[in-house]
């Protein structure tokens, strides 16, 4: 398996009559942070819950760094770091003792590890603040600081930034992002907020009814979401001319059968049609196309709300 942290193949669960998980292959590279996407029900956190070990799967194969028997998995989710329907937290204790009481809970030996991870997510001054007087951010960084007792190598966070104001978003956003290329973290992410994750994540999975749709890298979705203007005129040399000297533009495609390609000035349609008229030109066919990144998931996975 080498460069996998997370690989599945065929893997299902039922409950009753419902399909929960229908023969999802997932793979999730050391080192990535995986977005994963779904509407409510459609099988986010039941996968996360038989990765976790919190339900078995009906049929098919689930391999943790390498491992895939039963006794082998047990000791693979030890290396894992979770957060799963909100941080559990002790409200009448502090940051500090709540790290310990965690700390305990889990078998680590030594303290040592609770002002290291009281640093890393930013919470050392808070002394003897009480976790149910915290704000939310500072809750979910508690949360994070929890899965990450132990040193995990893979992270796996279901909404960290649910519900967080701008700025508790870009404090997280800032620590995931420091966690994976500081400390080599591979990470699976839930999240409904899907401008968000894709500054953050390095691939995408989309999971509807039980099935996963698509993974892909975020440079392939960024090239399928990619925006531009169609053009087709009576003198492609003669427009391509226009667009680099009038417009000041080189990221032009000239495709085969003489169409071009814009990928500048889609916000401003007028300007490039004005200014290739005004040159002489003959638009036969102008037209913006492409998809923004919200309208692309809601066509995926079939409209409705987001998890």
């Amino acid at each position: 398996m080498g460069d996998y942290v997370l690989k599945t193949s065929g893997l299902s669960k039922r409950y009753k009559d419902q399909l929960a998980l229908n023969k999802v292959d997932l793979s999730i590279k050391k080192g990535s942070i995986y977005g994963f996407i779904g509407q409510n029900g459609a099988g986010k956190s039941t996968f996360i819950r038989v990765v976790t070990g919190l339900a078995f799967p009906t049929n098919g194969k689930l391999e943790l760094f390498g491992c895939s028997n039963e006794q082998e998995l047990i000791q693979a989710r030890k290396r894992i770091g979770t957060i799963i329907e909100g941080p559990a937290l002790y409200p009448h204790m502090s940051a500090a003792e709540n790290l310990e009481a965690h700390r305990l809970l889990k078998g680590i030996p030594g303290k040592a590890c609770i002002e290291k991870t009281l640093s890393l997510v930013g919470l050392r001054d808070t002394g003897k603040k009480k976790a149910k007087n915290f704000s939310l951010g500072m809750k979910q960084r508690l949360g994070l600081g929890i899965a990450l007792l132990g040193d995990p190598e893979f992270l796996i966070l279901d909404e960290p930034i649910n519900g967080l104001d701008p700025m508790g978003v870009v404090e997280i956003r800032e620590l995931l992002k420091k966690l994976n290329q500081e400390y080599g973290i591979t990470m699976l992410i839930s999240s409904h907020i899907l401008t968000e994750l894709h500054l953050l994540a390095t691939h995408i999975g989309i999971i509807h009814k039980g099935q996963l749709l698509e993974q892909l890298t975020v440079n392939e979705l960024n090239e399928k979401c990619q925006q531009y203007i169609y053009i087709k005129v009576d003198n492609t040399d003669k427009a391509a001319a226009v667009i680099e000297t009038q417009l000041r533009s080189t990221r032009y495609e000239v495709l085969p059968d003489g169409t071009i390609k814009l990928f500048e000035h889609v916000h401003a349609p007028g300007k490039v049609s004005k200014t290739l008229t005004d040159e002489g030109l003959i638009i036969e066919q102008f037209m913006p196309v492409g998809e923004d990144l919200e309208t692309y998931f809601t066509n995926r996975i079939g409209g409705g709300k987001h998890e």
